[in-house]
């Protein structure tokens, strides 16, 4: 068991952490990496993106044609749902029940 901070770095590695005292089954988070996109691959292939995002692209094209996109952390819940952009409760920060998840 460790704290939030050493839950950090293991996320940045690329590691699955999760919290001792969460309820939910197999939950864990993870960090999703940083990512340049191509626009055209954005306007053409991504279906995550609403169409207004794609055309605010089309008219707004970057100099290189690339947009970058940061990294963030999603959990995945009890319910096999993965939520982008989690954000980690005051209860969180101060844990330390984190571990490493190993599925």
């Amino acid at each position: 068991m460790f704290d939030f901070g050493k839950a950090l770095e293991l996320l940045k590695k690329g590691k699955l952490v999760a919290r001792k005292n969460w309820n939910g089954k197999d939950m864990f988070i993870f960090m999703r990496p940083s990512d340049d996109l191509n626009e055209d691959f954005i306007i053409d292939k991504v279906k995550s993106l609403p169409i207004s995002f794609k055309e605010w692209v089309k008219k707004n094209p970057s100099e290189n044609g690339i947009v970058k996109f940061n990294n963030y952390l999603c959990l995945k819940s009890a319910n096999n749902e993965i939520i982008n952009g989690w954000i980690p409760s005051q209860t969180d920060i101060f844990a330390n029940d984190w571990f490493e998840f190993i599925p």
